[in-house]
């Protein structure tokens, strides 16, 4: 997902949500200080090195307040950007852009966050032949965005939902009994693509034998995960996740596992610092 994900309706809406919880019923500092013919002129600038990720959203932002302020863009999402650079430079009503700033810089800064972190991960696994993957793990409403900024550093997008991809794990596996009811549930019901949760070899054996097309060996470490490796011998994908960290992620990926599934980068990545900075 390198294409950004929303399209003008989402973008709007998307802006009206940020705005209703910030904004609320009025500015009340700039409708107090600002006077309202004042003007502003501004830059946008990483304050450190980091992957842009948020850009299309920057000039709907400005002009849902001010229809005739001026954008202009200087960077892309994906940039690599490091402080000194400009990211966009606006100008326009001083209270509407005053107004608009903070959501602007949360959602760059958020999305950049992840990016850059992302990156990070691809890094730390160049040249094993493991691919990354995101997560579910996201803040409510962010997923699409999220999954598209970790896309941007260098991911793979996993199952977007519930919804496209059957993942049978430790608490189906429970209710239903064993992996292998699972899995034939799963079957009985039309779905061809199943991927089950293993925290133990037992239920490596159990999964590739009920036809579990895909493995997900969580919180296996290296030494176990070469073991399950060997028990599968390539028949089916097989995908390492569990508080997986950059320290640790280089060991699991030479393991020989087919992906790495991250939680954290889209879950907790820091934000980078942007800053708006006042010309004139």
């Amino acid at each position: 997902m390198t294409q950004f994900p929303l399209d003008n309706a989402q973008i709007d809406a998307f802006i009206d949500v940020a705005f209703a919880e910030d904004i609320g019923s009025g500015d009340v500092t700039a409708n107090s200080v600002i006077p309202a013919a004042a003007t502003l002129t501004a830059a946008i600038n990483p304050r450190e090195n980091m992957v842009l990720v948020g850009i299309p959203l920057i000039e709907p932002i400005f002009r849902k307040l001010d229809p005739n302020a001026r954008v202009t863009m200087r960077a892309r999402d994906g940039a690599h950007l490091a402080e000194g650079d400009v990211i966009a430079e606006i100008s326009g009503s001083a209270g509407a852009l005053l107004s608009a700033e903070r959501t602007a810089l949360n959602i760059l800064q958020h999305l950049s966050g992840i990016a850059t972190l992302t990156e990070r991960y691809v890094a730390a696994i160049e040249g094993t032949g493991a691919k990354l993957l995101d997560t579910r793990k996201t803040i409510p409403g962010l997923r699409v965005l999220g999954k598209y900024a970790a896309a941007c550093g260098g991911a793979h997008n996993h199952r977007m939902g519930l919804f496209d991809a059957v993942m049978i794990k430790d608490n189906h596996i429970a209710v239903a009994g064993s992996v292998s009811k699972a899995v034939a549930a799963a079957k009985a019901d039309g779905q061809r693509q199943i991927q089950v949760e293993c925290d133990a070899l037992e239920q490596v054996i159990e999964a590739v034998q009920a036809g579990a097309t895909s493995l997900l060996l969580d919180n296996m470490p290296p030494e176990m995960l070469r073991q399950a490796l060997e028990l599968v011998g390539g028949r089916i994908p097989c995908e390492a996740s569990g508080g997986v960290t950059l320290d640790t992620i280089r060991g699991i990926a030479e393991t020989g596992v087919d992906y790495i599934s991250v939680g954290r980068l889209t879950q907790s990545a820091p934000a980078v610092d942007i800053g708006l900075d006042y010309n004139s």
